[in-house]
């Protein structure tokens, strides 16, 4: 069975740093694509970040830009989303995916292309 567990949320003061990971198993890690997303109440789904395990090809929203960096442990089957300077905008439950095998390589609909989604962890950011 495909599964992607998420970890790594939980409360920070604005400006502070949390580092999720998206645990993989259930399908060949190499040649996928993990995606980082995040839901803010009352708000719609964001594709935050992505990352081409094959290639190393990474996506970032333009709102994340310059504070997040997405990498990948393929011996560990991992993939981090390291967050930095956070602000309350950022709060949300971010859940990982998996497109697999990877067609979009994180550019163009890469966000429409994930066939299996994790559940997610809530990040608060507040002071």
């Amino acid at each position: 069975d495909v599964q992607l567990q998420a970890s790594g949320g939980g409360l920070v003061q604005p400006g502070g740093s949390l580092r999720l990971s998206c645990a993989a198993s259930g399908f060949t890690f190499d040649d996928t694509a993990i995606g980082w997303f995040r839901q803010a109440p009352g708000k719609e789904r964001e594709g935050v970040s992505c990352i081409g395990v094959s290639d190393s090809s990474t996506y970032y929203a333009d709102s994340v830009k310059g504070r997040f960096t997405v990498s990948s442990d393929n011996a560990k089957n991992t993939v981090y989303l390291q967050m930095n300077s956070l602000k309350p905008e950022d709060t949300g439950v971010y859940y990982c995916a998996v497109e697999t095998p990877s067609y979009y390589h994180c550019s163009g609909y890469w966000r429409y292309g994930m066939d299996y989604w994790g559940k997610g962890t809530q990040v608060t950011v507040s002071s």
